[in-house]
C-alpha cells in the first residue's frame, strides 16, 4: 500500500508539474493594434508560425479592432485566441458576388470570408468576433462590373451572401468558444468539408441571413445564440458524404426578425436539436427541403427534436420524435463523442492532452515537406512545371520555395506519370515514421482529390479540374486510373500505412472502387461476343474508345490492359470480373507475337545515336503497345497520326522515345494468372 501511495504521489507531481509548465512549453506570439505585442496584425503571426508541431501554438489576440481578411492555409494545431470577445473584433466588408466578380474568382470561395481556413486542421478560435460587416454598412443593392457574368454585370444585394467564417475542405476538427459571427446576409457560417468535416460550436453567437449557420458534414453546437434576419432558414445542414453526417444543436436559442424559419435543407441531410428555446415571433414552419435542391434521394427526412420549446406556446411539430431516428437514441446520448462517431472528442481534458504530447516528437521528413509545398490547393499534385519533371531529390532554393507557395491554385494537378498517387503513397509512410500530422494531412487531401475528380460514371480524368482537350478522357494509359484505384482501394479496405487516414474517408472510396470497377467492367471491348482487352482512352460520356496524342489512336492495348487485370484480380471474383480477366487473359495469347523480340541498337546517323527495332528471335515472345480495333492486328502510328504496320515506317524520334512493342503480359500469364485461377478454385 505504501509503495502503490508513493506511486501515485509521483504520477500527481508530475502530471501538475506538467500542467504548470505548459505555458512555457506551447509557443505564444501576441497579436496588438497598438503595436504593444510581436505583430501588428493577425495575419502576419500566422505567417510567422511553422505548419504544424506537436503542441498548440497560441496567437494571443489584445483587444481592439483588426480590419483585415485572414487566411489559415496549410496550418495545423494552433489556437486563435483573443484577449475578449468583444473587445477583440476581426471585420472586414465583401459580399460574396463582389469577390467572385473580382480579380481573385479563380480561386472561387477561397478567400470570400474575413476569417478563410482550408487545409488547416485542429484549429481553435476563442473570445473573437468575426464580423463581415458588407450589410451592415451598404446604404442598399448596387450593380457592379462583373466579367464573369453574362451580361458583364452583377446586382449585389445588400442582403446576398456574406461569409464571416469560410471553412473549406481539410479544415477540420474546428473548435469555436465564446465567439460571435456576424453578418447581416446569408452563409455567415460555412463550414464545408462534406467528407471530413468536424465542427464543435460552444456559447457562440452567430447572427445572419439566409442559411448563416450551414455546416456540411457533421457538427455540434451547444448553448449558443441565433439571430435571424431572413424569412427563408437560419440554419441549414449538408449531410450528402456519409449517412452518418449530422448537425446536432443543443441547449440553443432562436430569435430574429419577425416570421423568420427555422431551417431548411437542399442535400441530404440531418438535424437534431435538443433542449433548443424559440422566439414567439419565429414562424410557424419545420425545417424543410428547399425546392431548389436535388432533395434526398436515399436516407429520408430527418428532422429530429427532443425538449424545444417556443415562448407562447409550442407549434405542433416541436414534439419530441427522438424515438423515430436511427438508433433511437436518448438526449442524454447525444453528446460530441457521439455526434463524431468516437472519431474525434472535442472536449478532451487538458490532463490527457498534456500526457499525450508528452509522448509526441514530431520529426521532419525533408522530402514529405516538399511534397507538401508541391500540393496545390484542389489536392493534387503536378507531373512538371512548365517542361521541367517535378524530382523531390532536387534542392530547393528559398526563391523556389516561394514560387511553389505562390502556384498553389495552379490547376495543374494530375493522376499522370505517377502524380499524386505516388505522393499520397509516400506521405502516408512518412506519416507512419514521424507522427507528423502534416503528412497525414497532405495524404488526406490527396484522397479528396482522387475522390472528386472521379466521374459519376467511375472513370478518371488524366487531369483536374483541367478537362481540356484529351485531359477529360477517362485514361487507362499508364495505368492512372488503376493506381488511382489502387489507393482507393487501400483506404477502403484500411490496409497498412491507409488504415491511419480519416475513417470518414473510408466509406467514400469503397464507393469509388466500386464506381470503378463498374466502369472498368463497362469498357472492356468485346469482339463476337467475346471481351477482350481495353482502350488506353475513352470519351467520358459514351465510353467509347478515344484518341490522345497524335500518335495514341483508339486501339486496344497490349500495356495498360495488363495492369486492369492485375487490378481486378485483387477484387471479389464476381461473375462479371471472372469474365473480363478470363477474356483478357485469352486475348493476349491470340495476339501474342512468338519468336520476336524488340531489340535496342545503335544508330549513328539519327538525331537521337540509338534506335529500336523488332527483330526474329527463337522463344522470344512479344505483344504490340497498339492493336487496331476490329482486326487485332499490331499497329504503329507516329507523330503525323498515320497508321503503319511495321514499326520501321515510322519517325525515329517515337522509334526511339516512345516504346511500342514489349513483354508486359508475360509475367500475368506465367505465374499471375495461374495463381489467380487457383486462389478462386476456377476449373
Amino acid at each position: 500500500m505504501k509503495k502503490t501511495a508513493l506511486r501515485l504521489l509521483g504520477l500527481l507531481i508530475l502530471l501538475l508539474l506538467g500542467l504548470c509548465l505548459r505555458p512555457a512549453l506551447a509557443q505564444t506570439v501576441t497579436v496588438a493594434a497598438d503595436g504593444s505585442g510581436n505583430f501588428r496584425t493577425i495575419q502576419e503571426a500566422l505567417n510567422s508560425l511553422p505548419a504544424t508541431a506537436a503542441r498548440p501554438r497560441t496567437v494571443f489576440v489584445k483587444n481592439g479592432t483588426y480590419r483585415e481578411k485572414v487566411y489559415i492555409d496549410g496550418k495545423a494545431n494552433l489556437v486563435l485566441k483573443g484577449q475578449s470577445e468583444k473587445g477583440v473584433v476581426l471585420t472586414f466588408a465583401q459580399a460574396r458576388d463582389q469577390w467572385l466578380c473580382g480579380p481573385d474568382a479563380r480561386a472561387g470561395d477561397w478567400g470570400v470570408a474575413t476569417l478563410n481556413l482550408r487545409n488547416s486542421p485542429d484549429i481553435t478560435l476563442e473570445n473573437l468576433s468575426v464580423v463581415n460587416s458588407y450589410g451592415f454598412d451598404a446604404a442598399g443593392d448596387v450593380t457592379i462590373d462583373c466579367p464573369s457574368a453574362p451580361d458583364g454585370h452583377k446586382v449585389v444585394r445588400k442582403t446576398g451572401h456574406q461569409m464571416a467564417l469560410r471553412a473549406l475542405p481539410g479544415a477540420t476538427r474546428l473548435i469555436a468558444r465564446h465567439c460571435t459571427f456576424r453578418a447581416l446576409g446569408g452563409d455567415t457560417v460555412s463550414p464545408w468539408d462534406t467528407e471530413a468535416g468536424a465542427y464543435y460550436f460552444k456559447d457562440c453567437t452567430m447572427e445572419g441571413g439566409v442559411d448563416f449557420y450551414c455546416p456540411r458534414g457533421w457538427a455540434y453546437a451547444e448553448d449558443c445564440r441565433f439571430i435571424c434576419h431572413s424569412q427563408e432558414a437560419a440554419i441549414w445542414h449538408d449531410g450528402s458524404g456519409s449517412r452518418d453526417s449530422k448537425t446536432v444543436l443543443r441547449r440553443c436559442t432562436f430569435s430574429g426578425d419577425d416570421g423568420f424559419k427555422l431551417g431548411r435543407f437542399h442535400r441530404e441531410a440531418q438535424f437534431y436539436l435538443v433542449d433548443c428555446q424559440f422566439a414567439k415571433n419565429m414562424a410557424d414552419a419545420d425545417i424543410y427541403h428547399a425546392a431548389s435542391g436535388p432533395g434526398p434521394k436515399q436516407w429520408g427526412r430527418r428532422v429530429y427534436y427532443a425538449g424545444c420549446h417556443r415562448q407562447g406556446g409550442d407549434y405542433a411539430w416541436m414534439k419530441d420524435n427522438l424515438s423515430t431516428a436511427e438508433g433511437a437514441p436518448k438526449p442524454k446520448e447525444l453528446t460530441p463523442a457521439w455526434t463524431f462517431g468516437g472519431r474525434w472528442n472535442p472536449l478532451t481534458g487538458a490532463v490527457a492532452e498534456v500526457l499525450a504530447a508528452a509522448k509526441e516528437v514530431v520529426q521532419v521528413d525533408t522530402v514529405a515537406e516538399k511534397m507538401l509545398l508541391y500540393q496545390r490547393a484542389v489536392g493534387g499534385w503536378p507531373k512538371a512545371l512548365g517542361e521541367v519533371k517535378v524530382s523531390y531529390a532536387a534542392r530547393l532554393s528559398a526563391g523556389a520555395r516561394a514560387g511553389l507557395l505562390d502556384s498553389k491554385n495552379q490547376n495543374d494537378a494530375t493522376i499522370d506519370n505517377d502524380a499524386t498517387t505516388r505522393e499520397i503513397h509516400y506521405l502516408l509512410k512518412a506519416y507512419q515514421q514521424t507522427h507528423n500530422p502534416a503528412y497525414r494531412l497532405g495524404a488526406e487531401n490527396g484522397i479528396r482529390y482522387l475522390l472528386k475528380m472521379q466521374y459519376a460514371n467511375g472513370g478518371f480524368p488524366q487531369f483536374y479540374p483541367d478537362l481540356s482537350g484529351y485531359r477529360r478522357e477517362i485514361t487507362f494509359n499508364d495505368d492512372a486510373m488503376v493506381k488511382a484505384l489502387t489507393v482507393l482501394r487501400r483506404v477502403a479496405r484500411k490496409e497498412e500505412r491507409y488504415a491511419a487516414v480519416d475513417p470518414a474517408l473510408v466509406p467514400l472510396a469503397q464507393a469509388a472502387v466500386a464506381r470503378g470497377v463498374d466502369c472498368i467492367l463497362k469498357t472492356q471491348v468485346v469482339q463476337n461476343g467475346r471481351p477482350t482487352a481495353w482502350c488506353a482512352q475513352y470519351d467520358e460520356v459514351s465510353l467509347q474508345p478515344a484518341k490522345a496524342r497524335a500518335f495514341e489512336l483508339p486501339s486496344l492495348s497490349g500495356a495498360e490492359s495488363v495492369g486492369i487485370v492485375r487490378f481486378l484480380m485483387e477484387e471479389p471474383a464476381t461473375p462479371a470480373v471472372k469474365a473480363a480477366i478470363e477474356g483478357a487473359v485469352a486475348w493476349f495469347e491470340q495476339v501474342k507475337m512468338t519468336g520476336y523480340a524488340l531489340k535496342e541498337i545503335a544508330a549513328p546517323q539519327e538525331k537521337s545515336h540509338r534506335d529500336r527495332v523488332i527483330v526474329p528471335q527463337p522463344g522470344a515472345t512479344l505483344w504490340a503497345r497498339f492493336y487496331e480495333l476490329g482486326t487485332n492486328r499490331p499497329i504503329y502510328v507516329g507523330r503525323d497520326s498515320q497508321v503503319h504496320y511495321q514499326l520501321s515506317e515510322i519517325e525515329n524520334e517515337r522509334r526511339a522515345g516512345y516504346v511500342y512493342a514489349s513483354t508486359w503480359p508475360a509475367e500475368l500469364l506465367e505465374k499471375e494468372y495461374p495463381a489467380w485461377q487457383k486462389r478462386i478454385g476456377a476449373r
